[in-house]
């Protein structure tokens, strides 16, 4: 069991994602797993399951101005949560940024919930127009047919780099092409998926480590890796797997994501080295 627990453990992989695709081979429940673990009898410690890494505190940053300071005008949370309610049948992607080290490279991340899968792109400076140079490619690259049925409802939070949002909304000759809404200020629960998702990313990027030294091949590696890796919520199976289920492999290949083995899987940042 050590032989088949440690090493996966060591790749950042969770006791659960490992029981499910080893269970004819273990033999055992999670929770005797976990016993073992705490007991000492592996070569993997419980220090290095991911939840047992502790987050650095939070420092003040100071804001960056918005480019459109009326821009949440009808795109508040209530606006959001009545076009929901009148158009039920609309999946919403949850957008936001991943920083590295102040005024440095960021991510961003945009977050299918139904599905769990996450995208990342790199972006130089943390601005608005890096933000609208994205889906501007993804409208171009996926065709807007796709782009529209992919991208029908985005939630945001407050930042400034989300401050022009009918840049987004609208393609270059005004054609719709999404709608755009915002969280509460100060409430990342209310796309609290997208932010537990960062937590994945963080694994192998740690938080005040730069972005910037890393390119977007090696964002879609990491990306891949988080998206192949099994979710109890899911069934246990993968996002990339019920993404792929929903929309077909062309989107994902456009997303430059690839599926990884179960046992290739790294969620530490050995992946990057």
């Amino acid at each position: 069991m050590d032989d088949i627990i440690s090493p996966l453990l060591i790749k950042g992989q969770s006791l659960h994602h490992i029981a499910v695709h080893h269970a004819d081979e273990l033999m055992k429940s999670e929770r005797t797993l976990y016993a073992y673990i705490n007991s000492g009898l592996f070569t993997a410690r419980n220090i290095d399951m991911p939840r047992t890494v502790r987050m650095r505190p939070r420092k003040n940053v100071s804001k960056n101005l918005k480019v459109d300071k009326a821009c949440r005008v009808e795109r508040d949370f209530s606006c959001f949560q009545t076009y929901i309610g009148q158009h039920p049948d609309l999946c919403v992607r949850q957008i936001d940024s991943v920083e590295g080290v102040k005024g440095g490279a960021v991510l961003l991340t945009i977050h299918f919930v139904e599905q769990g899968l996450q995208l990342a792109f790199l972006r130089r400076r943390n601005d608005s127009q890096s933000v609208i140079d994205i889906f501007n490619r993804l409208y171009l690259e996926l065709r807007p047919d796709i782009f529209m049925e992919l991208f029908p409802v985005l939630l945001a939070d407050n930042g400034s780099e989300f401050s022009n949002p009918s840049a987004i909304e609208f393609d270059a000759q005004g054609n719709p092409r999404t709608k755009m809404f915002y969280c509460s200020p100060s409430a990342p629960y209310q796309k609290g998926n997208c932010e537990n998702n960062h937590e994945m990313i963080r694994r192998i990027i740690p938080k005040g480590e730069d972005i910037g030294q890393y390119t977007q091949e090696q964002i879609d590696l990491m990306m891949s890796h988080i998206n192949s890796y099994a979710r109890k919520r899911l069934g246990n199976k993968s996002p990339y797997e019920m993404f792929e289920f929903q929309y077909g492999k062309e989107p994902l290949d456009v997303f430059h994501l690839q599926k990884i083995p179960a046992d290739e899987i790294i969620l530490s940042s050995e992946l990057l080295k």
